[in-house]
């Protein structure tokens, strides 16, 4: 089996993060069998590099590897898209068409966005599943294919089972393995090795000298919380090459709309900001310990808060806390408030 660092290089993944890590070693190991996988992970994570590397790594690398993204295609056609037709099944059905599966008879089908897709479709892709045959659109006689299915999706399944827009069964026989990818937020350590490589990308591609990242400007990157994860730093990547005054990229450089998406306590889903703060903090300091940064800072605004809705009375503040009022006098001292 090749190492991790070889199937990074040979299907162009940048990072050295564990999770991702983790990832591609579990594709590997699931990649022999003919067990279904799901992919998940949020929009611009890189999920379409799993499949292809179970692929590659499969007994079936020899043979056709089709991708389908099922969320591009209109209800109306996927059903002949995945399975084909005969010709005069509909309008316009002038000739037999072979579809998706039949062209990856004896590879691999990844469908990606699988959460996007029709109840109809579903209903004929379990019967694929379980019977390894389907009929084509408007056909009578049944065709038998040898498909190893790999999905993928950045919904959250679960929910769509429960919401009734997913069947459950169809669910169960994709999820037997799953392989999550990790949104850009959870591998912090590597923006600033992604920043690199798009940047150097960009500047082949135009023909020019790369531009190089400012130590603030690095720190910058890292402290971003990334919603569109790898897609957006690497569209980033390129308006800093093309929009940069010099060869090297200063903070001042990044979009502006990008200066109101650092993680700071102050954003509505402040759980979410608080784990990326604690992990942009200890990617970026190592001198103090976590919790005597954070937990001063917690209870100052959460003191603060409770003040500003009493109006400053103190009783009623500390109540609010659920502290006595020498409590909240004590803290009031310590945290020189």
């Amino acid at each position: 089996m090749e190492s991790i660092l070889a199937v990074k290089q040979r299907f162009g993944i940048i990072g050295d993060d564990p999770k991702l890590n983790r990832a591609i070693e579990k594709s590997i190991q699931v990649a022999n069998s003919d067990i279904s996988v799901l992919v998940t992970g949020e929009s611009g994570v890189g999920k379409e590099n799993i499949p292809k590397i179970i692929h590659q790594y499969s007994h079936r690398k020899h043979s056709k590897y089709i991708a389908v993204n099922c969320g591009a295609i209109p209800d109306g056609t996927i059903d002949s898209e995945l399975f084909g037709h005969e010709k005069g099944a509909f309008t316009g059905a002038n000739n037999q068409r072979i579809g998706r599966f039949e062209q990856a008879n004896g590879g691999t089908l990844f469908l990606d966005e699988i959460g996007d897709m029709p109840a109809s479709a579903q209903t004929r892709l379990l019967r694929v599943l379980s019977e390894s045959e389907f009929y084509r659109v408007g056909g009578h006689q049944t065709v038998k294919v040898d498909v190893r299915i790999i999905a993928a999706t950045h919904q959250n399944l679960e929910n769509l089972v429960n919401q009734g827009s997913f069947r459950e069964d169809l669910f169960h026989r994709l999820n037997v393995i799953r392989v999550h990818v990790p949104p850009l937020s959870e591998r912090r350590v590597d923006i600033p090795l992604l920043a690199r490589h798009f940047l150097e990308q960009t500047a082949k591609e135009l023909n020019d000298e790369p531009k190089r990242l400012s130590p603030e400007a690095e720190k910058f990157m890292t402290l971003l919380q990334w919603p569109g994860n790898v897609r957006q730093l690497e569209n980033t990547c390129r308006w800093l090459h093309v929009m940069g005054s010099t060869r090297q990229i200063l903070k001042s450089d990044f979009p502006p709309e990008l200066f109101n998406d650092p993680v700071d306590l102050n954003d509505h889903d402040w759980e979410k900001s608080l784990k990326f703060w604690a992990l942009a903090y200890l990617e970026n300091q190592s001198s103090e310990p976590l919790l005597d940064i954070a937990t001063p800072i917690f209870e100052r605004i959460m003191i603060e808060s409770a003040l500003q809705k009493t109006n400053g009375r103190k009783q009623e503040a500390a109540k609010l806390l659920g502290w006595g009022r020498n409590t909240l006098t004590r803290k009031l001292q310590e945290l020189d408030l």
